[in-house]
């Protein structure tokens, strides 16, 4: 995998504590990296104050984001003498996400770093917050970040799919496991691989009355155990290192990330748009309020965001 040599950092205008701000630093420090603060604000009562005029507005916008910049360079204050690139962008755009991904399309960015934090379960049906947007629709890796350390010798999850081998999913398997494999180098880290494997449809206990239900979820867990300790074993990680259990990856996930106490969990997100995937989301969705630790969201090769194609 390439080295991230730019980073764009996004920043939270409700907090002075910046914890996406200092992973990067601590990111571009292992790879001489460069990283941009970006901040996207918007306030809708200055568009509907109808009785001032638009060079009005305009003046009113600027002010604000002079006051932004002034609050950013306090906070920015706190990392010059990292020997990091740091420099610093705010737009007023209506969409964040939007502001966001094309910023990052635009400027070349190797990753997006953001913030997060445990979201409402109703609202994240309803209103998609930005974190989803980022991980649905941003073309390049998007790490997002909680209150949790990177320890040395610390532990990487990689969840990854075997239940298809298809050349898409291995490719993105293979992926996952590089970009891990980088991270743990630099941060001196040991990679782990986890997969989740369906249980025993109850149905079919049920109507087949002959059916071994043990038989078939050991042949069902032995082969997901040979192929990720097959595609382990061709990265040179150690079988102790591979983690198969039954249930649902958003289940088994989060849980060996607790039982571990990684430090960062990867996956790969295909990037869903439109209602389904407000309706049914996918497993990084369900992931990432679930851990508590870093997650970093990785897209298939040749993945164009539907933002370039409008």
């Amino acid at each position: 995998m390439k080295d991230y040599h730019k980073i764009l950092v996004v920043v939270d205008p409700t907090s002075d504590k910046q914890s996406a701000l200092a992973r990067a630093v601590e990111l571009a420090s292992k790879n001489q990296a460069s990283i941009t603060v970006f901040l996207s604000i918007f306030d809708f009562s200055y568009e509907m104050t109808s009785i001032l005029s638009g060079h009005e507005r305009e003046a009113m916008r600027q002010g604000v984001i002079a006051q932004r910049r002034a609050w950013l360079d306090d906070i920015l204050a706190d990392y010059k003498d990292t020997g990091v690139a740091i420099d610093s962008e705010v737009i007023w755009h209506n969409r964040p996400f939007e502001s966001i991904i094309l910023h990052a399309i635009e400027g070349g960015y190797d990753l997006i770093v953001k913030g997060t934090h445990e979201h409402d379960k109703l609202k994240s049906v309803i209103f998609t917050p930005t974190d989803w947007h980022l991980m649905r629709k941003a073309p390049v890796p998007v790490l997002l970040v909680k209150e949790h350390d990177w320890p040395v010798a610390g532990k990487i999850l990689c969840a990854i799919n075997v239940a298809s081998e298809d050349d898409d999913h291995q490719t993105l398997n293979g992926k996952i496991i590089q970009h891990a494999q980088d991270l743990a180098k630099k941060f001196d880290a040991q990679v782990h691989l986890v997969n989740g494997y369906p249980g025993t449809p109850v149905n079919l206990a049920i109507e087949l009355p002959d059916f071994d239900a043990h038989t078939y979820s050991e042949t069902i867990r032995m082969q997901h155990e040979q192929r990720v300790c097959y595609l382990a074993s061709n990265y040179g990680i150690s079988s102790d290192f591979c983690h198969i259990k039954e249930g649902l990856p958003e289940d088994v996930i989060p849980e060996l990330a607790e039982q571990l106490d990684a430090e960062l969990v990867i996956l790969g997100t295909v990037g869903r748009t439109g209602f389904s995937a407000a309706l049914i989301g996918n497993t990084a969705e369900h992931v990432i309020d679930s851990i508590n630790c870093d997650l970093l969201a990785i897209k298939p090769d040749g993945y164009k965001s539907p933002l370039e194609e409008e």
